[in-house]
């Protein structure tokens, strides 16, 4: 009999008959190897330091870094508040050329939108209200796509007879 057995994953002790551990799946290995207690990973660690009212709602921006190095840090700072976030590349940015480089948005859920942007420094987005074009304008707007259209039209009729 080589000794008792020990699960390395969550240290769970087996008989020898068993191979695998019944709480975790991880196959057992003798104790006598030395077995130490698991560690926590990167993700578990992170997940600890969130707040979980930070962490509802859809993603919004909260920020825009102008290189993944400047995102991470970004992220670090908001991970240190509680508030869970995610860096991804910007809008047109995303062709082989700007894979490794480029701008990112700063991403974070709804419910800790207002205190990333309290941490950033950001004022929240304000909607501008748009006051709607003089008439005159949208009158002018409106004749020139007209004389386009028959422009268009007329080069398309000329190349047709001619």
């Amino acid at each position: 009999m080589p000794g008792p057995l020990v699960c390395p994953g969550c240290g769970t002790g087996g008989a020898s008959s068993e191979r695998f551990c019944p709480r975790c799946g991880s196959p057992f290995v003798l104790a006598a190897l030395g077995v130490r207690p698991p560690r926590d990973d990167e993700a578990a660690v992170r997940a600890r330091k969130i707040h979980p009212p930070y962490a509802d709602g859809e993603p919004v921006r909260v920020a825009t870094a102008q290189n993944q190095p400047e995102a991470e840090l970004v992220q670090g700072l908001l991970l240190e508040a509680g508030i869970p976030s995610l860096a991804r590349r910007s809008g047109g940015f995303d062709v082989p050329d700007f894979l490794a480089a480029g701008p990112r948005d700063v991403l974070v859920p709804r419910g800790g939108a207002a205190a990333a942007r309290e941490l950033l420094g950001n004022p929240p987005a304000v909607a501008v209200a748009r006051t709607p074009a003089p008439g005159w304008v949208r009158a002018l707007a409106l004749a020139l796509a007209l004389l386009v259209i028959a422009l268009v039209l007329a080069g398309v009729v000329a190349a047709i007879v001619g």
